[in-house]
Formats: structure tokens, C-alpha cells, sequence
């Protein structure tokens, strides 16, 4: 089942699509700036979507925690059922776990990413120097 919730988060307006089966989560969040309307949130779906659903699809997997399936009083199915829809927009505890752990992942790919460019940076300035001091003692 795959879902897609829409909340304010400070300053911008955030996506975070739910992808649940076999019993585990996963999670991607992704920034849509200023307050989407539907048919640019269905606009932004259509054109991101599968994207979307592929680096959800490649976050860390979370267990999720199944009730035991019992006899509900109606009254009470009732108040959950209230109670879920005015947290529609609000992330579960397992998402927010899951898009936790992507956006480490990331980090820590940039983190190595940067590393790596600066090396090779600083390698290619070495090199850059030595061939400049060779062509100095050349000319002598």
C-alpha cells in the first residue's frame, strides 16, 4: 500500500510517500516549498512520481508493528477512526524513522562524495605544482 501524506514543516510544505508490504515500511521526504494545490500536487506526482516511489523503495526497511486483530466496541472504532482522520497529514512514528534513516544515507554519501572530490582536488594540485617546478628547473 503506498501513501502519501502533506504537512506543513516549518517554512515549507512536505511530501512523505509510505510504501507498506510485507509487513515492513518504507519512506521517502521530499520538500514541495509553497502550499501545492491539488492539480499541482497531481502535476508534480505525474512528473515525480516514479522517481519518488524508487528512492522510497531504496530506503531502509522498518518492521511494522501489527495489532492483534480483536473485537473493537463501535463506540470506540468510532474515536480511532476520528482521531486517524485529523492526523491524516501527520507522519507515523515508523515514517518518521524510515525517512530518518534515508536522509543519514544521504548524508553520509555526500559526506563521502565531498571527501573524494577534495582529494582528488588536492592530488590535482600537486600534480599541477610538481609539473611547474620541473618546467622551472628545465629552463635553467
Amino acid at each position: 500500500m503506498v501513501t502519501l501524506s502533506v504537512y506543513l514543516d516549518g517554512a515549507f510544505w512536505v511530501g512523505v510517500l509510505e510504501i507498506v508490504e510485507d509487513g515492513t515500511l518504507r519512506a521517502t521526504r521530499f520538500t514541495l516549498g509553497s502550499e501545492p494545490t491539488d492539480p499541482e500536487l497531481y502535476d508534480y506526482l505525474m512528473r515525480y512520481g516514479g522517481a519518488l516511489l524508487d528512492q522510497a523503495a531504496a530506503a531502509p526497511a522498518l518492521p511494522v508493528g501489527a495489532r492483534a486483530a480483536g473485537r473493537v466496541n463501535p463506540k470506540r472504532a468510532a474515536k480511532l477512526a476520528a482521531r486517524a482522520a485529523a492526523l491524516v497529514s501527520s507522519r507515523s512514528t515508523a515514517s518518521q524513522e524510515a525517512t530518518r534513516l534515508e536522509l543519514e544515507g544521504r548524508k553520509q554519501e555526500a559526506t563521502a562524495g565531498r571527501r573524494d572530490r577534495r582529494r582528488e582536488l588536492a592530488e590535482h594540485k600537486r600534480e599541477v605544482a610538481r609539473r611547474k617546478r620541473i618546467e622551472r628547473h628545465r629552463d635553467r
